[in-house]
């Protein structure tokens, strides 16, 4: 909705986006017209952020009417974001060279919380008047197949907000005209009803912090096989994915001699690993880094 809602208003404006990033932002943005532009996002050995490299290009390139896409917590495909600073210091360059941001925010609360999890959002709003976000419930409701979400558009006024939502309402309008019902219907009687919400809440920082405890019984398990390399990197990434460090030849070797497919990027879904399969797929791992 906000690519053809973007397409229809500044047809001329660039999406910037993170490489890597999830792989159907692209397309998305490409199929409603627009041109895309690729940042850079991770260092060299694909464990960090790398942020002088990405801000360097934005204060280079970026121009005014261009689109900023950010990913507000749990970077997909990733799992690193920026610190506070850091998106403070993004949100003023935005505003610097006039770009627009759209924040991508699909995984609120599978971060370090809630109000954790939005601090991005609250960085970009002391620098900007008017900025999208794209706001999932699929995961953090477990709705996956509802496709549950909002565009929330934030504007300097009334007068140009209730502009921005008629010509959103045209876009989707013209797009699926009318979303299925359930999905949305089941979050509002969640949020609506204060026990409901409250379980839900307990429920999220379980499903949170399974996903910490996942990423530091991984690191210990490499750490016990003897692998030659520190994994400690993924301690510090967050979300339902990290980038792994393994090769494509690493990826390759584990699917065909271990039958473990793992994303030819090196991405690994946190989530699929359990207590059962945690040791056969780090014996694994250890193995293809010695191979």
């Amino acid at each position: 909705v906000a690519a053809d809602f973007l397409a229809k208003q500044t047809p001329q404006a660039r999406v910037w986006c993170s490489t890597p990033t999830w792989p159907n932002h692209n397309s998305i943005f490409q199929s409603a017209g627009l041109e895309t532009k690729a940042y850079p996002y991770l260092s060299d050995d694909r464990k960090s952020l790398d942020f002088a490299a990405m801000f360097e290009l934005l204060e280079r390139e970026g121009r005014a009417g261009d689109v900023l896409l950010l990913h507000a917590c749990c970077h997909n495909p990733t799992g690193i974001d920026p610190t506070t600073e850091q998106w403070s210091e993004l949100a003023e360059l935005a505003g610097q060279r006039g770009m627009l941001p759209l924040i991508d925010f699909a995984y609120h609360g599978f971060g370090d919380g809630l109000d954790e999890d939005r601090r991005a959002i609250a960085e970009i709003a002391k620098h900007h008047a008017e900025f999208f976000v794209c706001s999932s419930y699929s995961k953090n409701f477990g709705l996956y197949s509802e496709r549950v979400g909002a565009l929330l558009a934030v504007c300097p006024d009334d007068t140009i907000a209730q502009r921005v939502a008629s010509n959103i309402k045209l876009s989707v309008r013209s797009n699926y005209s009318n979303p299925p019902r359930h999905g949305g219907a089941i979050v509002a009687e969640i949020l609506g009803d204060a026990t409901l919400r409250e379980q839900w809440l307990v429920e999220l920082a379980q499903m949170r912090g399974r996903i910490h405890s996942v990423r530091t019984q991984f690191v210990e398990a490499m750490k016990q096989s003897g692998c030659p390399v520190d994994f400690s990197f993924l301690l510090g990434q967050r979300g339902m994915f990290s980038y792994s460090g393994l090769t494509p030849m690493q990826v390759d070797w584990l699917r065909s001699q271990k039958g473990i497919y793992i994303v030819g990027s090196g991405r690994i879904n946190v989530a699929g690993i359990t207590t059962s399969n945690m040791a056969a797929l780090t014996s694994a791992i250890a193995e293809a880094l010695r191979v």
